[in-house]
């Protein structure tokens, strides 16, 4: 085999990602709106009081939640849609973060949290989806999602067997899951940083902002938004759906370049870092 030939497979090998064009998790990651969905799916994650309270004593959330956006998007863009090599190095710097995350009744790489971060990327996103795209998912479809999205938690060294086998088994655990956890103290607090961030812009962000907030209340189950709680009536109800409707009626209309271009951001961001991180140091050669 001549040289031509290995450096082409080389490539083609190097290319490789976790998932292929067509998966489902590509095909419904790609869709940049989905950040909108970003607050819902990070307040179910702290009404965990374990990992709440994790967040509450580690994050950065509240003095940089530009900051914490880009790294969280970074890392499920590369998993998603960046190389096997990639989507590994990456989340293997996230575990060895996570290893410093540790409290009197807590440990981030606990599989049991990592179990429920996972479940929430995936039901927040695929509730959403649906919404928008006014496309019911079928079994199949849910199972093959559900399936693929458990690289969330197994990629950060999960155990694949702590996570439910099958959907129907993930839907018992998930509607399990909201009837029993009780939100902490920490849990309230977390949510008022995520809702009320300090961005730059001041008042300028204000409508865009509400609009975050009243999506985050719509797409919460309804047990975990009571015990946060937000008020819920008729009349949010009707905007969350008017709010809702005019996205679904404007937002898959718009050509996918654009629908995808905070996936291609996040990701070529999250690449130049990884290029830093990986870059072997100069080595000064000192003259005699």
């Amino acid at each position: 085999m001549d040289n031509d030939c290995k450096y082409l497979l080389t490539m083609i090998g190097m290319a490789d990602g976790v998932f292929k064009d067509g998966d489902l998790i590509r095909v419904i990651g790609r869709e940049g709106v989905l950040i909108a969905a970003g607050g819902a799916a990070s307040l179910l994650q702290t009404a965990h009081p374990k990992v709440a309270q994790g967040v509450w004593d580690h994050s950065y959330t509240a003095d940089d939640p530009t900051r914490r956006l880009r790294n969280t998007m970074g890392w499920v863009y590369t998993v998603q849609f960046g190389t096997r090599e990639e989507a590994e190095a990456l989340s293997a710097l996230v575990t060895k973060g996570h290893e410093a995350i540790t409290g009197p009744d807590y440990e981030a790489n606990d599989p049991e949290l990592q179990v429920w971060v996972a479940s929430t990327l995936f039901a927040v996103a695929a509730q959403f989806y649906q919404l928008l795209f006014r496309r019911h998912l079928d079994q199949a479809e849910l199972e093959e999602f559900y399936q693929q999205s458990k690289v969330y938690a197994t990629i950060l060294g999960c155990p694949e067997e702590r996570m439910p086998g099958t959907y129907p088994e993930f839907r018992e655990y998930y509607a399990d899951m909201l009837q029993n956890l009780k939100i902490s103290d920490a849990s309230r607090g977390v949510a008022d940083e995520v809702l009320y961030p300090k961005l730059p812009g001041g008042v300028s962000n204000a409508p865009g902002l509400a609009m975050i907030r009243l999506l985050t209340a719509g797409l919460m189950p309804a047990p975990i938004r009571e015990q946060y709680g937000w008020r819920w009536d008729a009349g949010r109800e009707r905007r969350f759906r008017l709010l809702v409707g005019a996205l679904a009626a404007v937002y898959p209309r718009l050509p996918l370049r654009v629908r995808t271009l905070p996936r291609d951001a996040y990701l070529a961001s999250t690449r130049k870092m990884l290029a830093k991180v990986r870059r072997p140091p100069a080595i000064s050669v000192r003259s005699s």
